[in-house]
């Protein structure tokens, strides 16, 4: 089942709607990994000294086999764009997709 999970994934990964290319930089220098990543921007609700603050997120979808060890620090350029790993990168549930989230450097 593993197997066809994966597939399925690479699958996501190689549609060029979904998903697009990026320099992955660990520790933010070098020269960069390729990976394909899958974008999300969705709002987030927080709580600030009593009130409700609606704000935009950078979530990133990657590959697990693409970036093994993406960490904290790290960034993605994508698009001329490059944006800072913030937090600790999650693995789904199957460990084959990481989701990180990014601020602009």
């Amino acid at each position: 089942m593993t197997d066809v999970l994966a597939a399925a994934v690479d699958d996501l990964f190689a549609d060029p709607i979904l998903a697009r290319a990026a320099l992955w930089r660990p520790g933010g220098t070098g020269d960069g990994v390729p990976v394909r990543v899958i974008a999300r921007q969705p709002d987030q609700v927080v709580d600030f000294s009593g009130a409700r603050i609606a704000t935009t997120t950078a979530l990133f979808d990657i590959r697990v086999a693409e970036a093994a060890d993406i960490a904290e620090g790290d960034t993605l350029e994508s698009d001329g764009e490059v944006l800072v790993v913030q937090g600790v990168p999650l693995r789904d549930a199957a460990r084959l997709v990481w989701t990180v989230e990014a601020q602009p450097e």
